[in-house]
């Protein structure tokens, strides 16, 4: 009789404590992650960067705030990235907003892609669609497509041809500015294709819901609102006996106070007892989308799970990430989820090239040709010089051969964002956390100025996605902050299987 009373006092103590503790965290992570789950929907939605910590404000160009140039006229160069367009001249001294016709806020003007094409048709690839610039009214027009995925990620030209690609499909057209009419082409599977996705990307969506599409993020919002409510609960019933003592001692009516522990435990119990296998799965599922836990699953694909949002006809489906045209080779160069491929037309089987250079799961982020045979890649892993002909790549830092595996690892020594390439073609590469790098030491990029800092905000989704990584901590404990998605994790599965437990014993006992 005692061991068995030392185990439920065990579990009481296991759920009471950690519980309150966890309670708060859990509400914020609810909160962000529905937030999350609906970005289009806050897409108009902004926080000033001076509120935030400093690790959240720009400086020297960092935090994504560059992806990449385009020179418009002789002295005309366009910068965009997450700050949206801004036009400058060879000097690169003074900046113009050029976001004039992009919808409210800075998520609708996240740029990945600005191109002029040869017939003088300028387009941008952003998050939320495909736009073309109209000179006449010094705006941007969203050129209309009946797509499920907006975000454009790559646009290229060959030709009088303009080509452009979303995370899912290549869309084809005769270069005509907004007026151009596009062939959606799917991409044949490559040679020994298998229906494969990487766990970390099965992962993140059942975390969220869109494995099973709308009605499944919605059903995680619903749990969402369920943990706020064990959370609340839980702390009623944690404080207001305390309360109604104090109360009692005053002679003070107790009534509702005591309705109120009765209620709040019915629900916590029921909620917890009902749904407690979705409960443990978003724990669990969350636990992986952050390092640590990351690393050891970034690299492993597994098949996809049938009858849902990841079992798609289509082997290329949220999986493209950039496309670039050698004219010297007249072959594409295709970077997917899972390396680079390359095709002679877009009708082609795209093959897999036999070497391949490190790739963050995080997405390629650079991608240019660099000489005849070599092309510069870059993303959270680092900065290479890629030779598929050779079968060798480089880092580009150091200038060694890279030794180690070519794709999983999410990050590098440096994590590249973006590369500038001035008027006199210098090449300036942006660190996600440090901004420019100084590796021109020649050549100095000008300082990131005040009027694009003030007019730059955070998106609100951008703020819950470092609220629910726990980033937004990083000025408090540092590189630890990384501890917190795991052990929030590994605690509240704790918290909720010895609840369940409890309830359980006190069921049957009843019985």
């Amino acid at each position: 009789m005692s061991k068995v009373k030392n185990k439920i006092k065990r579990l009481k103590k296991y759920h009471k404590w950690p519980g309150l503790i966890i309670s708060l965290i859990l509400i914020y992570y609810a909160v962000s992650g529905i937030l999350m789950n609906h970005r289009s929907l806050f897409s108009g939605t902004d926080i000033n960067r001076n509120l935030l910590p400093k690790d959240f404000q720009y400086k020297n160009w960092n935090l994504a705030a560059l992806k990449g140039n385009q020179t418009i006229s002789k002295d005309s160069i366009l910068v965009y990235g997450n700050i949206g367009v801004w036009l400058t001249d060879s000097s690169m001294l003074n900046f113009s907003d050029f976001n004039s016709g992009f919808p409210k806020g800075i998520d609708n003007r996240k740029i990945f892609d600005v191109h002029l094409s040869k017939n003088n048709n300028l387009y941008a690839g952003t998050l939320f669609g495909l736009y073309n610039y109209n000179f006449e009214l010094s705006k941007w027009q969203k050129i209309p497509l009946n797509i499920e995925i907006e975000r454009f990620v790559s646009i290229i030209s060959k030709g009088d041809t303009l080509i452009a690609m979303n995370r899912s499909y290549v869309f084809k057209g005769l270069d005509e500015g907004l007026n151009t009419k596009f062939e959606k082409i799917q991409l044949k599977a490559p040679k020994n294709y298998k229906n494969k996705v990487g766990l970390f990307e099965t992962m993140w969506q059942i975390h969220s819901g869109e494995v099973f599409g709308l009605p499944g993020k919605l059903f995680v919002d619903f749990i969402g609102l369920l943990i706020i409510s064990l959370s609340i609960t839980g702390i009623i019933y944690f404080f207001f006996p305390k309360l109604i003592k104090r109360r009692k001692r005053k002679e003070k009516s107790t009534q509702n106070l005591a309705q109120s522990i009765k209620w709040s435990l019915k629900w916590h119990n029921k909620i917890g007892a009902w749904f407690i296998v979705f409960l443990v799965l978003l724990c669990l599922t969350g636990m992986f989308l952050r390092p640590p836990l990351l690393i050891p699953i970034s690299s492993v694909n597994i098949p996809a799970i049938k009858f849902t949002h990841l079992d798609r006809p289509n082997p290329w489906y949220d999986d493209l990430r950039d496309i670039i045209y050698d004219d010297e080779k007249d072959s594409y160069i295709l970077a997917g989820y899972n390396g680079l491929y390359e095709l002679k037309t877009l009708n082609s089987i795209p093959r897999l090239f036999q070497s391949q250079p490190p790739v963050s799961v995080m997405g390629i982020n650079v991608f240019e040709k660099y000489d005849r045979n070599t092309y510069i890649i870059g993303s959270f892993s680092g900065l290479f010089l890629w030779s598929p002909q050779s079968l060798l790549v480089y880092d580009y830092i150091s200038g060694k051969p890279y030794q180690g595996n070519s794709f999983g690892k999410p990050f590098g020594s440096i994590a590249i964002s973006g590369m500038i390439k001035d008027y006199n073609n210098n090449l300036h590469f942006v660190d996600y956390g440090n901004g420019i790098l100084p590796l021109n030491r020649s050549v100095r990029f000008p300082e990131m100025p005040d009027n694009i800092i003030e007019n730059s905000p955070m998106s609100l989704w951008s703020l819950s996605l470092e609220i629910h990584t726990g980033r937004i901590f990083h000025f408090l404990l540092g590189n630890f902050y990384i501890l917190i998605v795991p052990l929030t994790g590994i605690v509240s599965i704790i918290v909720i299987l010895s609840g369940y437990f409890l309830w359980r014993r006190k069921k049957k006992r009843k019985k």
